[in-house]
């Protein structure tokens, strides 16, 4: 049995001509029996050489590079407040309720529940869209600032607390936006967030 015999199981065996790939057994160019492959048909590669670029990496969400148009346009003081205000007519029927009923428990009873119920159905919303209904109406959204994402339930209900905070300065925290270069209050300064447009 010679070296070159099909039957030597250590000897080369041609690869399929159907794989196309490199190796030993096939002509190589230059060599009489060589054919190259058709235009646009990319040539396969076999083992050894590097491997083609996958898919480029998608890019997370949030705010594309500086200089693109990083941050979209800050809410300014009016729409704040017009939004706080559009906020505040959504308790107020509740509200009505429990100062109109405070001689009926049932009254003053459904219209605690249905404030606090509103209460928790605003932050869970501003939490996970950036919106309450006054800032839906306004067009407007709180995100957080490095990220330009919603910035969750629990960090919602700490920026309602850290609110005080434009109230103790002789409420100097809630005229802030009207001049401040990123439109934040106090609290949105403390938690890292700003509102801004969203349309």
């Amino acid at each position: 049995m010679s070296f070159g015999s099909p039957n030597n199981p250590y000897g080369q065996q041609p690869q399929n001509p159907q794989q196309g790939q490199p190796g030993y057994g096939y002509p190589q160019q230059g060599q009489p029996g060589y054919q190259q492959a058709p235009q646009g048909v990319p040539p396969q590669q076999g083992y050894g050489y590097p491997q083609q670029p996958g898919y480029p990496q998608q890019g997370g969400y949030g705010y594309p590079p500086q200089g693109y148009g990083a941050t979209p346009p800050y809410a300014n003081w009016g729409q704040r407040v017009l939004g706080t205000l559009v906020d505040g007519l959504v308790f107020l029927v509740p509200y009505i309720l429990v100062i109109a009923g405070k001689d009926t428990p049932a009254l003053v009873a459904i219209g605690g529940i249905a404030l606090i119920g509103l209460a928790i159905w605003q932050l869970i919303m501003e939490g996970r869209t950036g919106q309450t209904v006054g800032k839906k109406a306004l067009g407007i959204r709180l995100v957080k600032e490095a990220t330009g994402q919603p910035i969750g339930v629990g960090m919602a209900f700490v920026r309602r607390i850290a609110h005080f905070l434009d109230s103790i300065a002789c409420y100097l925290g809630w005229l802030w936006p009207a001049w401040d270069a990123k439109r934040q209050t106090f609290a949105d300064k403390v938690c890292s967030t700003i509102v801004i447009r969203s349309n």
